[in-house]
């Protein structure tokens, strides 16, 4: 199975939102983004953590326990085994889970049919994207990917991560005024974890600053979400 693991949460009630899930989390990530709680997850060829067979042997002694699967990472889409992973996986009877920061869109467009939810990360504004993951012009394809997600029927959450050092409240205000009018209809902001992240100051004065922004915010939204660190 070409599909290289770098790490498994047995349980989890947050990664995929009212469902009961195992994360499987892929290696590999062609971004550095500064807040990055993964960091060692973005090498793409490293010694394996978990073998493939590892995880369907846990996958076989919770059928009927869990209710889900989500794949995140690092960039799942970056991997060409994904899609049988998906198979494997729903194959077994359960829903299937994606994290993705939508870095590949062709490749999204064809894992949605696979998918009953997909969680994806909106880094910035998408002009302002190279200021956070490095890459040049890498908001154009986050972009698109937003719109095969709003095009398709497969359950969808928007989520970005905030760090008083990359934003400030007027831009994420904007921002979320955007993914409103483009019609995001489920939004969160999720506190960046600034402990497991690249070096990045800790802020205790985020909650308060989270909570403004979510008395702004959430009334844009069918289902706002604010998660703390």
């Amino acid at each position: 199975m070409p599909l290289r693991i770098g790490g498994l949460t047995p349980l989890t009630t947050t990664d995929y939102p009212g469902y009961l899930a195992v994360v499987v989390f892929c290696q590999g990530c062609p971004w550095r983004c500064g807040y990055c709680h993964n960091p060692h997850l973005i090498p793409a060829t490293v010694n394996q953590r978990i073998d493939w067979d590892e995880v369907m042997r846990f996958l076989e002694r919770r059928r009927g326990l869990l209710d889900a699967v989500v794949f995140s990472g690092g960039e799942p889409t970056l991997q060409a085994g994904l899609a049988v992973a998906m198979h494997i996986v729903r194959n077994l009877g359960f829903k299937v889970g994606l994290h993705t920061a939508g870095i590949y869109p062709a490749r999204l467009a064809r894992l949605l049919p696979l998918l009953d939810w997909v969680g994806l990360d909106i880094k910035a504004p998408f002009a302002d994207y190279a200021r956070i993951t490095g890459v040049p012009g890498s908001g154009d394809n986050a972009e698109v990917s937003l719109e095969l997600i709003l095009k398709s029927s497969v359950a969808y959450e928007c989520r970005t991560t905030v760090h008083r050092s990359f934003f400030d409240a007027e831009t994420l205000i904007k921002l979320a005024q955007a993914l409103k009018k483009k019609g995001v209809r489920h939004y969160a902001l999720q506190a960046c974890r600034s402990a497991n992240s690249f070096d990045l100051p800790g802020d205790e004065d985020d909650g308060e600053w989270l909570r403004h922004l979510e008395q702004r915010i959430a009334p844009w939204f069918d289902r706002f979400v604010l998660r703390p660190a």
